[in-house]
């Protein structure tokens, strides 16, 4: 019996379901509470009329209405809003989530299904052993990839059993410290810089981490690949709408993974969102440079990006290097490039955007000026700009539709190159001067036929204007690209980064400069040779097995002395020389445009491109955006560039919140510096990508 006295006006029922995790069926308890009740005084009743004697701790009132975690246990039911029609569930915080790793591995752990995905992919890098968890994110499946999935296992004879690591054993508890050493320079590396095998000693960062030596193993090592056939039957995007259709699925990271409908046992991916891979070091990311290595093998095999089959041949060749060259069996793809990391004997400190700034560099020679000392030969002296000058050979398509190169007297200075009729009239007006700040650069390179372009997209009022520069050798090639590169980043040959950069374009010219052996074709026949296995559908299609296998021996003879962690960085590096990398793309409409065009969002710039053709439109860098917005009522965003430059779109293939986010996340991701000693302004990234909806 309940007395008169219980039943106050203020005082009403509350119906909590409480998920047991011992127990098969929720079962369903009434509280009579009043809504100045705070949130733990009800959860303390709640235990008291469920009579279990048992750890509560991880549990909380989850408000099923409202898509809503009441973790707030100081705030009452009426600050919350919660009123006698409310149903809440007390479950577990921590539940087991299946994730498909970069590998194609599939892992099973228990993670946060109340904190927010930023914090939730952090926890679950730590158990994986993952640094830098800022570049990562969780990706719901496309439908396409589902529907080809469901195919597939239809058709299968046999049912498909999953190859599941479970480390469940061991939760994801936010918050976790690892041990003192975590993201110190000084710990004990985890992975042999020379050889590229884990350290046993020191294969975990944590005591208490569930991998083993041997679970180590299969994150941090390329394993054998899949069959011609298991590729086929993978969902591969054919065209540029299909490629944005994999990027709708980005979860918020502003909100926990309850909220976004994730059901307990699901499945999601864990990839690089953000290609921007800072401060990537052999020492400690064993598990870190295979994962990233094996989103851009995938990449490649299932065509999401685009590359030459000069390149293709030199990702094979490069795969040969993970096994003894008398078993080759090549079950990897690589790539090779020599982007932005350096691989350097001494430090092997491989960082992303290791430019020095200008002003720094001035700053640095001015300071050791004054103290009496000698500058670096190695920085330029920046009031001193060099030029470039040369015969090139140029034609502009669509202006002049002439299909032959005329040659021409080219001066390269600051970011701009001009050409004159010849080089006695190069003190006169030009004919033209090209300001390249901006632009979009794209190698236009066929080693083997001797073919050294540059194909340059400058932005004007109204597009894009394509100039093609053809040059005669490939020391001339790599000095004019390498300047081209700099000056659509806004720098000058005076920048630091010059001559890395030139250096890098040489070695990877030298990478596809290879001779026709006879050899090849013969070693080809004699080794256990599977090419269908590392390169994509296209090329499987359009050679012979014997003819793959004896060009991928060809390309071998100039890789054959590189490391396992050598190939697999080159790798990388190849992977971000593409002229698609790191371009997510997205189905939009531009305000007052009357068709659809495609949105390319990367590290440092926004690309819209024409979705019939697939060329470049125009190009609007990140350095010179003033501000963006987005009105959440109609979902679109707006940019405010420099120059009184505004932009304004509705995203269709995906929420206008991911966009949002992306744009936010790369802008977040360039404060980082080594001198924060790994640690992240959680709320800044919140700020810059959560948004007011």
């Amino acid at each position: 019996m309940t007395s008169s006295s219980e039943y106050g006006s203020n005082s009403w029922e509350l119906l909590v379901v409480v998920d047991h995790q011992y127990e098969e069926e929720q079962k369903e308890f009434i509280l009579r509470v009043s809504g100045d009740l705070h949130i733990g005084g009800v959860m303390l009743k709640l235990v008291e009329q469920i009579k279990i004697s048992q750890d509560w701790s991880d549990y909380a009132l989850w408000w099923e209405q409202k898509k809503c975690w009441l973790l707030k246990t100081h705030w009452t039911l009426d600050k919350c809003g919660v009123q006698a029609d409310a149903k809440l569930l007390f479950t577990t915080q921590h539940k087991m989530l299946r994730l498909r790793l970069p590998n194609m591995k599939t892992v099973r752990l228990k993670v946060s299904f109340s904190s927010v995905v930023f914090k939730a992919v952090s926890d679950i890098c730590k158990i994986l052993n993952i640094r830098r968890s800022e570049e990562l994110s969780l990706l719901k499946q496309s439908e396409d990839a589902l529907k080809k999935k469901k195919k597939k296992d239809k058709n299968s004879k046999e049912p498909v059993i999953e190859d599941i690591l479970n480390l469940c054993n061991s939760p994801v508890i936010s918050g976790l410290t690892g041990s003192p050493g975590l993201y110190s320079k000084t710990m004990t590396p985890i992975y042999d810089p020379v050889n590229g095998t884990p350290a046993s000693s020191t294969i975990t960062w944590f005591s208490d981490s569930p991998l083993t030596e041997q679970n180590c193993s299969i994150l941090a090592f390329s394993h054998p690949n899949c069959f011609p056939e298991t590729l086929a039957e993978m969902y591969q995007p054919r065209t540029l709408a299909d490629k944005a259709k994999l990027n709708a699925g980005w979860l918020d990271s502003s909100r926990s993974l309850m909220e976004q409908g994730i059901l307990e046992d699901d499945q999601l991916l864990l990839r690089f969102k953000y290609y921007t891979f800072f401060d990537l070091n052999p020492k400690y990311d064993a598990v870190r440079i295979n994962q990233i290595y094996e989103q851009a093998r995938w990449a490649i095999l299932l065509e999401e990006i685009d590359c030459t089959e000069e390149e293709m041949l030199i990702f094979a060749a490069l795969q040969a290097l993970n096994l003894p060259f008398k078993n080759l069996i090549f079950d990897v793809l690589f790539q090779y490039h020599v982007s932005k990391l350096s691989l350097s004997s001494e430090a092997q400190d491989f960082i992303c955007e290791s430019e020095v700034d200008e002003v720094e560099a001035a700053l640095s020679n001015l300071e050791v000026t004054l103290e009496g000392g000698k500058t670096s030969n190695i920085l330029e002296d920046i009031t001193d700009i060099p030029k470039l000058a040369d015969n090139l050979r140029l034609v502009r398509p669509k202006r002049l539709s002439l299909k032959a190169f005329k040659q021409y007297w080219f001066v390269f200075k600051d970011t701009s190159v001009s050409y004159f009729k010849n080089k006695e009239s190069g003190q006169g007006e030009p004919i033209e001067k090209l300001n390249l700040k901006g632009c979009e650069v794209v190698p236009d390179v066929n080693v083997a036929g001797k073919k050294f372009g540059i194909k340059l997209l400058i932005p004007v009022a109204d597009g894009m204007n394509e100039v093609y520069l053809r040059c005669d050798n490939e020391n001339q090639y790599a000095r004019w690209m390498a300047a081209c590169i700099l000056a659509s980043k806004g720098k000058t040959m005076a920048d630091s980064s010059y001559h890395p950069e030139v250096h890098k374009i040489l070695s990877f010219l030298k990478m596809k400069n290879w001779a026709v052996s006879p050899q090849a074709a013969s070693d080809s026949e004699s080794i256990d040779m599977k090419p269908e296995c590392f390169v994509s559908l296209r090329y499987t299609k359009k050679y012979k097995s014997k003819q793959l296998a004896a060009r991928i021996l060809e390309a071998h003879q100039n890789v054959a002395q590189m490391s396992l962690v050598e190939a697999k960085l080159r790798f990388i590096q190849t992977w971000q020389s593409l002229p698609e990398f790191g371009l997510s793309y997205y189905i939009v409409r531009f305000k007052g445009s009357k068709k659809d065009d495609l949105l390319g969002v990367s590290y440092n710039r926004l690309i819209r491109i024409d979705a019939a053709t697939g060329d470049p439109i125009t190009t609007w860098r990140f350095s010179n955006m003033k501000q963006w917005n987005v009105n959440w009522e109609i979902r679109q965003v707006a940019i405010e560039f420099d120059q009184n430059v505004s932009i304004a779109f509705t995203c269709l293939s995906a929420d206008c919140k991911i966009i949002h986010e992306y744009i936010g996340g790369y802008i977040f991701l360039s404060t980082r510096s080594k001198d924060q000693n790994e640690t992240l302004d959680e709320d800044l990234f919140h700020k810059l990508t959560g948004g007011q909806e």
